[in-house]
């Protein structure tokens, strides 16, 4: 019997290579779908959402020019592998760098994103010198699916919420050999990372946001009301409460219909279309960064970009069980959490909100960074890799 439960405790840790190879079926099936499409009219005023031409430019593209195969063949190059914990298989992508004494970092996506965000930050932060930083620099990356999303297992029971993704995070991180790391997020990557820091593993020397929790618990109250902003705030403070008075305003319809009726969302696990518009309309300015791709006016995100991330969601069919962590957790996105460990802040223009250094300092009394950045957006990685990798380098050099 012993004998027994050590194999089975064994083979559950085990880290197995894993595969991508998509049938051509499924492509077929996916152009066919949205040639499909049935089309509503063009909305009475831009507020209204995805825009009718915007979607059919996507489309149009998607169905006769996107070539699923070539990022295929770039995604599946990579080392690819999955393990379970507590009783989900994880898939993650696992770089190791060549140069030795790499930090071991782990990097956690967000929704509408995957694992696609992080593909371009891969080189420049394991291969350093190629792209004018140190050897000194380097990392070794950890960029795991989380629960429900992308080649991750899709939960079959309740309670994968933010804190137990964070257990389950430093139980892989511990699996690969890693006694000592740091982590970092944007986004649902954010929210698991602060979680990371909060649970104080022996082994996290500190961690890196993009997406900080920062709004402290007065000015929370005031949001939460709708009242104006609090008097006697900074000119930074006072920006910082009007954008998120808009976003919470206007901006929150898709977290407020996953956070309550997920599996409603039948139709975005059954059109393609359907899918990249909810993707799309996620925040204004990604939206309008996208937007201006399929438009003919690419910035920081391709066409190519927007539909390999969208295109693995539909190909591993996701769409409704990526939705299920704003039904599960209970955390305040933007509140102070009380992380208490050393913490970088990079603060990308485009963000939900820009976070005052004020707000930051109070939220994280080990601020170890901060920087207000010129360029990008909520999809920090992805938009602004070479940025991005040189704040990583920045924030961490210290605990190395």
């Amino acid at each position: 019997m012993a004998t027994r439960a050590s194999s089975t405790a064994t083979a559950e840790r085990e880290i197995r290579p894993f595969t991508i190879d998509v049938p051509e079926e499924q492509l077929a099936d996916l152009r066919r779908r949205i040639t499909a499409t049935r089309w509503p009219d063009r909305e009475t005023d831009p507020s209204q959402g995805v825009q009718l031409d915007t979607i059919r430019a996507l489309a149009g593209y998607w169905a006769s020019e996107y070539d699923w195969r070539a990022f295929e063949r770039r995604f599946a190059a990579l080392p690819h592998f999955v393990t379970e914990i507590d009783g989900v298989d994880i898939h993650f992508i696992h770089v190791r760098s060549e140069h030795p004494d790499a930090m071991p970092l782990i990097v956690t996506h967000g929704w509408p994103g995957s694992t696609v965000e992080q593909l371009k930050i891969i080189d420049p932060l394991t291969r350093p010198t190629e792209y004018g930083a140190s050897a000194s620099d380097a990392f070794d990356l950890v960029i795991p699916s989380l629960p429900g999303y992308g080649f991750s297992g899709r939960p079959t029971e309740t309670g994968w919420d933010p804190v137990r993704i964070a257990r389950a995070w430093v139980e892989l991180m511990g699996r690969l050999g890693y006694t000592r790391f740091v982590a970092q997020g944007g986004d649902w990557g954010n929210a698991v990372t602060e979680q990371m820091a909060l649970l104080k593993p022996p082994g996290l020397l500190g961690i890196h946001t993009n997406m900080p929790a920062t709004v402290p618990p007065e000015i929370s109250k005031a949001l939460a009301v709708g009242d104006p902003a609090p008097p006697g705030l900074a000119p930074a403070e006072e920006k910082a409460y009007e954008v998120l008075a808009h976003f919470f305003a206007t901006g929150v319809g898709y977290a407020g219909e996953m956070a309550n009726r997920p599996q409603t969302l039948y139709g975005i696990a059954d059109s393609p279309v359907g899918l990249a518009a909810w993707m799309l309309d996620h925040d204004v300015r990604s939206y309008e960064l996208i937007a201006s791709a399929f438009a003919g006016r690419p910035g920081g995100l391709s066409r190519d970009d927007v539909l390999d991330n969208i295109t693995h969601y539909w190909l591993t069919n996701t769409a409704i069980s990526s939705g299920r962590l704003y039904w599960e957790s209970k955390l305040a996105f933007f509140d102070v959490k009380g992380v208490e460990i050393p913490v970088g802040v990079t603060v990308f223009p485009d963000e939900l909100y820009p976070a005052p250094r004020s707000w930051a300092e109070r939220a994280y009394p080990q601020l170890i960074h901060f920087n207000e950045v010129g360029e990008g957006g909520h999809f920090a990685a992805w938009e602004q890799p070479q940025t991005f990798a040189e704040e990583m380098r920045t924030t961490f050099r210290s605990l190395r």
